[in-house]
């Protein structure tokens, strides 16, 4: 075969064979094939899409060109969650020990925040000493061990992601639903799972902004996951704003405790029920995801989840005292308030602004060398549709820089307040 044929073949819309695939793939893997032509191949991709039987070829080949888990030997259904990323979207954290508590297997293989939205593996990471890169014996482990254990992707796993995604972060092909769905389920698919709960986000703060794009890549990556036996439920969620009321590494950890602690109601606490309620239904757990969900919220008033987070903090090198007393936690040297100009009603908060500005605070990067501040965030006071008066704090900044009026500028040219109260909008879009 030879790359250039290829590259025009698809460039021309001609669909490629698995076996076609493969080659440039692995070639690429092997460095027969160069950056400028994989670039090349991208593009086309890029621009003439991919069939469901390509996709499954291309996520089948990735997952493959690595080591699959293999977790048989560990008793129990294994079931993960994947979310298209997010501004406080810190479910993962929440879930993984309540689906742990209520018997399921959960080998969660996470990412880093990049661009506006944040990672899991940052806000683990902000708890001192908590370690996200164990080797895959390390990882095996401590599934075995405690049940659940969440970790960044090894080099053993899926390493033609790893090559390709770095091509893609460069090249302007990230949007690719094809390369979207490869890239995801590659990975997913090497944990070794049964089930997948996917929380794909919709809104001005998530990967894909309109709720036809975020279905799109829902179907597919369902489809794919089906295609290879796991068995999947989807969620169309909304990111028309932050999710909860903390937003930034630490701070997110500390509104996850706080719901593990059964001291935090609000539309985060939720979400988590509903997808840790899916993650224990498909875990042959409960007999309904209703029925996943009232254990999920048991498991949260009888102290079982909270018991199970320390118990993976614990597991993974981290200090559970900063857990068991958050307020131990080093303060930033500034808490801004910022407070509303006007009277009316929060209309709206532009969640890709705020993800952007929490990246000047630090608590974001923009490059993967960047060094990011665990405590640099966010407090919301006020969420969309509240009342709000002449004077009220709206949120709290925090940071260890000094650009004080341009953050609170920032932040106030990132919201709305209007006369009218606006329409509520449901938490789920829709259920695939």
């Amino acid at each position: 075969m030879n790359p250039v044929e290829l590259i025009i073949k698809k460039r021309n819309g001609i669909n490629l064979s698995e076996k076609e695939i493969e080659f440039f793939i692995n070639g690429f893997l092997s460095g027969e094939i160069p950056d400028y032509q994989m670039s090349a191949f991208l593009m086309s991709i890029y621009f003439r899409g991919m069939t469901s039987e390509e996709t499954v070829a291309l996520t089948k080949i990735m997952l493959y060109s690595g080591e699959v888990l293999d977790l048989s030997l560990i008793h129990g259904k294994k079931v993960d969650k994947h979310s298209t990323g997010g501004v406080g979207d810190k479910t993962s954290l929440v879930i993984a020990p309540i689906a742990s508590a209520a018997g399921v297997v959960v080998p969660m293989i996470s990412g880093r925040g990049l661009g506006h939205t944040g990672g899991t593996l940052d806000k683990l990471e902000s708890i001192p000493g908590f370690r996200t890169n164990l080797s895959k014996e390390e990882f095996l482990n401590v599934i075995e061990k405690i049940g659940v254990c969440l970790i960044g992707q090894t080099k053993e796993i899926a390493p033609a992601d790893k090559k390709i995604y770095a091509l893609r972060d460069v090249t302007g092909t990230v949007e690719s639903i094809p390369l979207i769905c490869a890239s995801i389920m590659s990975k997913k698919l090497a944990e070794g799972i049964n089930g997948l709960v996917l929380d794909v986000k919709t809104g001005n703060g998530a990967f894909m902004k309109t709720l036809e794009d975020s279905e799109n890549l829902a179907k597919n990556l369902k489809d794919i996951a089906e295609a290879f036996g796991v068995k999947t439920i989807a969620y169309i969620t909304n990111m028309n704003q932050p999710l909860g009321n903390f937003v930034g590494n630490w701070l997110e950890v500390y509104e996850s405790v706080k719901i593990l602690k059964n001291e935090v109601h609000n539309e985060l606490t939720e979400l988590c029920h509903i997808l840790a309620g899916t993650m224990i239904y498909l875990g042959e757990k409960a007999p309904s995801v209703d029925e996943g969900i009232r254990l999920s919220k048991k498991l949260i008033e009888n102290g079982k989840a909270y018991q199970k987070f320390l118990e993976i903090v614990e597991s993974q090198s981290g200090d559970i005292s900063y857990i068991e007393n958050l307020e131990k936690y080093p303060e930033p040297k500034f808490k801004l308030e910022v407070k509303a100009t006007r009277r009316g009603f929060l209309n709206k908060i532009n969640s890709f602004e705020i993800g952007m500005l929490g990246i000047e605070l630090g608590a974001g990067r923009m490059k993967y060398t960047d060094t990011i501040d665990p405590k640099a965030g966010f407090i919301f006071y006020k969420k969309i549709g509240n009342e709000i008066k002449s004077g009220d704090i709206i949120a709290e900044i925090r940071t260890d820089k000094e650009n004080h009026e341009y953050f609170i500028n920032k932040f106030l040219n990132a919201i709305e307040i209007t006369d009218d109260k606006p329409l509520d909008e449901p938490l789920i879009f829709k259920t695939i």
